[in-house]
């Protein structure tokens, strides 16, 4: 009988655990609604990337390739990311429900009754978040994909159908999540004794040894991530410094505020008269005696904060920038090559006007001109035909050798060039001095010109630079030729001249989009048929490809802003009430001995302003540091506009402050709320 009603009293056990694990969710809403909230906005995102990258309507678009990598890569980096964030939220779970486990581990619970406690858990936070992210990206899917056409300048009149691979990926990876998750708290708790588990939650951490020198370590190492960052130039070595400043960055801050934040907490607490007072005091002991602790959540908030102003600024630059950046590289809706030899003027222009007719279509702009176009190394103010030992890869110039003349008739002026003269442009930065030398030959620079209509100037331009050099006819630009041929062993050289003397012809019509896009068409394959045809640019498809591609990454920046922006928040928050737990018992011991409320919310506030605001202070430092560093990378997607990328960068940097701001006033409230017992 004895036996009997002891078996049955575990079947009645094992009955009610998942009752248990069910209060246990419910029990504890003030930490697991924010997991669960998480957990959904993770799901939800990670189901868009892939029922758009499933979609079939990404390989039927054209020239959709780049969105599509984008978006593959983009989600790739999405999973890197939510792996270790949800581990992180889940770490602080287990920690918090450690006291209630060790209740029922006194009260009877075996361990394999724990385990079976913590795996229904798991099972029902991982059907809440899968069924409430794809509801809600079921939902909202067609709208983000719409978006995505939007930003990608594609076709908005397509179909969007969902796929079971989407559904079936995001089940299978965030089963992997939280299984990880769950194995993480059945070894928390299966190595811990019941006592254990009741203290666990309130163990203080031993002082970091060594503070100056770590602080040191932090400041210097800080300083080499800012120095690689603001020196950085647009070389081939830019994104391995860039890789190299974050590393060095990330590296630092954790140096200073694990130690550096205990030197100045062990400062202050020096100060006998700030110190001893009340709030000072509770604040001050407090936070040192969850010192490592609480300067690994500063370094995440401070790390994540970096994240979401630089994702964000970035995004918004190339938003607003992504006109200019299109004209700075195909100014012109069409760009034409022949050989000067062959090149016939009269027939090419009536064919023009033809087309022009047919399609509707109105000519704005075309600009004729003779080019030899040479590569050449450059030192100070001399061009060079190759690279010496002591020469960089980015020496590396295009010299475009024009003839007066032309350039006269296409802007409308006269220059009366000699033939010892000649007249610069740069599409970079300003050449500068008052002599040019060519392969041995010096020419008095008469005129340094600022603009040019055949190719739009950036001065931060660096990467592939061409200079114009317009000398005074044919005999001049000729004998350059023929200089840069001898010096680089050239024999046939008549030759090679004839293939290099080309006849460009740049135009830009104005008219419907398709009916441009059928010109553009039909003028390319008339003039690859005629006789000196060298090549054709369609500078519309050109900017059409460009666009998809920045509209890609402005969709993935636009996501990983709102997730950077979510795991900010949600640090923040675990944060406030990790603290809030751990001070309520302190701050009851307090109000016992007379401590008002109202000195209770002034240490919360001086909390708030000793420590808190040390991360966003720290982020606006490393964003300000890292805006040289993103003005260099943007210069390899020829995006120059700095001006542009300061505003953006001053704009949200006031709008995260904002917002920072609007979050821990919320935290804080919740905080507050604890450790006065009104927590609910």
């Amino acid at each position: 009988m004895k036996t009997e009603a002891m078996t049955e009293r575990r079947v009645k056990l094992w009955k009610i655990l998942p009752g248990f694990a069910w209060k246990g969710v419910t029990n504890n809403g003030t930490v697991y609604y924010p997991y669960f909230g998480a957990g959904i906005f993770s799901v939800f995102t990670y189901f868009i990337f892939s029922s758009i990258l499933h979609n079939d309507v990404i390989s039927i678009l054209p020239k959709s390739a780049y969105a599509w990598i984008m978006l593959w890569i983009g989600r790739g980096l999405l999973g890197i990311i939510l792996l270790p964030f949800l581990f992180y939220a889940n770490s602080f779970l287990i920690k918090r429900r450690k006291k209630e486990i060790g209740l029922y581990s006194i009260l009877g619970l075996e361990k394999k009754h724990i385990g079976f406690l913590l795996f229904a858990e798991a099972v029902i936070t991982y059907g809440v978040v899968l069924t409430g992210g794809i509801i809600s990206g079921t939902v909202l899917a067609k709208l983000m994909f719409l978006v995505l056409l939007r930003m990608t300048g594609m076709s908005m009149e397509v179909e969007f159908v969902f796929y079971p691979a989407a559904f079936a990926e995001t089940a299978v990876f965030f089963f992997w999540v939280y299984a990880v998750n769950l194995v993480y708290n059945l070894m928390q708790v299966g190595r811990s004794r019941p006592a254990e588990l009741l203290s666990g939650s309130k163990k203080g951490e031993k002082e970091p040894r060594f503070l100056g020198i770590y602080t040191a370590a932090g400041v210097v190492i800080l300083g080499m991530g800012y120095r690689i960052s603001i020196g950085s130039k647009m070389d081939s070595n830019i994104f391995t410094n860039f890789f190299l400043a974050v590393f060095w960055v990330i590296i630092g801050t954790y140096l200073l505020f694990t130690s550096g934040s205990v030197a100045l907490l062990k400062f202050l607490k020096k100060r006998k008269g700030f110190y001893y007072r009340p709030s000072n005091f509770i604040t001050v002991s407090g936070m040192l005696n969850r010192m490592k602790k609480n300067a690994a959540s500063l370094v995440n908030i401070c790390i994540f904060s970096t994240m979401v102003m630089i994702t964000l600024i970035c995004t918004l630059s190339l938003y607003l920038g992504l006109d200019g950046l299109l004209y700075f590289n195909y100014p012109f809706d069409a760009d034409v090559y022949f050989t000067e030899k062959e090149f016939q003027e009269e027939k090419t222009k009536e064919k023009r006007r033809e087309l022009e007719e047919q399609y509707g279509l109105q000519e704005e702009e075309e600009l004729s001109y003779r080019r030899i176009v040479l590569s050449c190394g450059k030192a100070e103010n001399t061009f060079v035909p190759k690279f010496s030992d002591r020469m960089q890869q980015a020496d590396n110039y295009q010299v475009c050798l024009l003839l007066a003349e032309d350039y006269e008739r296409m802007e409308n002026r006269t220059m009366d060039l000699g033939k010892e003269e000649a007249v610069i442009y740069s599409e970079g930065a300003d050449f500068g001095y008052d002599e040019v030398v060519f392969m041995g030959r010096k020419l008095a620079v008469k005129e340094e010109l600022s603009e040019m209509r055949i190719a739009p100037k950036a001065g931060a331009n660096s990467l592939n630079g061409k200079y114009f050099l317009l000398v005074k006819d044919e005999e001049v630009r000729n004998d350059l030729a023929d200089r840069w041929m001898a010096e680089n062993g050239i024999e046939d050289r008549n030759g090679f001249l004839d293939d290099r003397k080309e006849r460009v012809l740049r135009i830009n019509i104005s008219g419907e989009a398709e009916a441009k896009a059928a010109f553009v068409e039909a003028y390319g394959s008339w003039c690859s048929m005629q006789p000196g045809y060298v090549g054709f640019s369609d500078n519309q498809q050109n900017r059409q490809d460009s666009r998809e591609m920045m509209g890609g990454l402005l969709f993935i920046g636009m996501l990983f802003s709102l997730i950077f922006l979510m795991c900010l928040i949600l640090i923040m928050y675990y944060k406030q009430i990790s603290e809030g737990y751990e001070d309520k018992e302190n701050f009851t011991v307090m109000q016992k001995v007379g401590m008002s409320s109202s000195e209770i919310r002034g240490t919360v506030h001086k909390q708030i302003l000793l420590v808190f605001y040390l991360p966003l202070l720290g982020a606006v430092l490393h964003t300000a540091a890292g805006l040289f560093m993103v003005d260099k990378l943007f210069g390899a997607i020829y995006f120059y506009d700095t001006r542009l990328l300061v505003s953006c960068a001053a704009g949200m940097a006031l709008v995260f402050v904002a917002v920072y701001g609007l979050s821990y006033w919320y935290t804080a409230r919740v905080y507050y709320g604890i450790v006065n017992g009104r927590e609910g």
